[in-house]
């Protein structure tokens, strides 16, 4: 939208959340505040987003007029929790995210140890989101603290892993090293619903780029535990096979959330999608953003990547595809940001101008991104 163009009178704002600071909610809402000082009777329709990890829910749930609902659940090291998920506004469709019952936030930073957390939680997630009548169920598997191949998952489901001599193996990624068989069959009640996993996450379980090398770090694994939990895997994903008839080790996808990606594959006949589309089809945002003059979209942190297959690349995307300009109210910029404007942004405004420090921009969050939401529409 260059100097001189038309005042908008409709304006999609559709950021993620600022992560750490703002959820996506909030953005949206404090971005239409900030475009409402300099543009007063502009009309806003606040579409929040989420790439599949925290937040995804309660993005869900408010852009389509649905419900939450709150369920007791196992967190990663076993504990009880109240874990939140949510049905659409069709009534047809649940949403549940792995950071919810499974994620990192749950556990201190002393607490994490991707060789003994589990994925139970998001497997007990997935019967309630069943038991509600939901038809299908996506599920967000961002943001995990675990590295279990969804084994844990797995075992809320109906299923036992069972070493030589028949014991039952504790829960977590280090003793799958002693897998020998796998036992049960899934509950019933997932029989008659579609499972979709939302993921942008495309590595494979195993090797270099898989599920223990590339983000085992982040969830306290020291490069011997990364050893560890690679061969306890390789062994899983052996035993997986001769039990289900099918190899999940290179699928693209399979070593999201510590393996979760191959457990929905292998135990629960899931589809593996791009978070990007499923979350802009459950929310109509294609629909939604033909009825608008521009698009505002936003997150945390910009860079390269955004670009490429993420959702903020989905919306600058779809937003050139509709001939509808597009800009963005960020938290930071990291790196060369050239390829999102070839892609057709055409403006970014950052949220730390003002800001002492991160730490003070990110407990300022919405106050910040109600003034570069301001700023943006008066050069705008």
């Amino acid at each position: 939208m260059s100097a001189g163009a038309a005042r908008p009178t409709r304006v999609l704002i559709a950021p993620q959340a600022f992560k750490g600071s703002v959820d996506a909610v909030r953005v949206a809402a404090a971005i239409a505040r900030g475009l409402r000082r300099a543009w007063p009777d502009v009309e806003c329709d606040e579409l929040p987003l989420a790439d599949g990890g925290e937040g995804t829910v309660r993005a869900l749930v408010h852009a389509t007029g649905g419900s939450t609902r709150r369920s007791r659940v196992h967190d990663p090291l076993g504990r009880e929790i109240d874990a939140e998920w949510g049905v659409l506004g069709d009534g047809r469709t649940a949403v549940v995210e792995t950071a919810a019952a499974s994620g990192l936030p749950l556990l201190r930073p002393e607490e994490r140890d991707p060789r003994v957390t589990s994925t139970r939680g998001t497997g007990e997630l997935l019967l309630e989101a069943a038991m509600s009548g939901a038809v299908r169920v996506d599920v967000g598997i961002g943001g995990s603290a675990t590295n279990d191949g969804g084994s844990g998952m797995a075992r809320a489901v109906g299923f036992r892993f069972l070493d030589r001599d028949g014991n039952e193996l504790p829960e977590g990624g280090a003793a799958l090293a002693r897998l020998h068989r796998i036992e049960g069959q899934i509950d019933p009640r997932l029989l008659r619903i579609t499972i979709e996993v939302a993921s942008d996450v495309r590595n494979p379980l195993l090797g270099p780029e898989g599920a223990s090398a590339v983000f085992g770090p982040q969830k306290g694994a020291t490069p011997e535990m990364i050893a560890e939990l690679d061969r306890a895997l390789a062994r899983y994903a052996d035993v997986v096979e001769r039990f289900v008839g099918r190899d999940v080790r290179s699928v693209p996808g399979a070593g999201a959330a510590g393996g979760l990606g191959a457990g929905l594959l292998a135990f629960a006949d899931a589809k593996l999608r791009s978070g990007a589309d499923i979350v802009m089809t459950a929310t109509r945002f294609a629909e939604r953003a033909a009825r608008a003059d521009l698009i505002v979209t936003g997150e945390g942190r910009m860079d390269a990547q955004s670009a490429y297959g993420k959702l903020t690349g989905s919306v600058i995307a779809k937003a050139k595809a509709l001939g509808t300009p597009v800009v963005a109210v960020v938290g930071g910029v990291a790196g060369d940001v050239d390829p999102l404007f070839a892609a057709g942004l055409g403006a970014i405004e950052v949220t730390s101008e003002g800001a002492a420090s991160l730490e003070d921009a990110m407990r300022r969050g919405e106050e910040l991104i109600v003034a570069a939401a301001e700023r943006l529409a008066r050069k705008l």
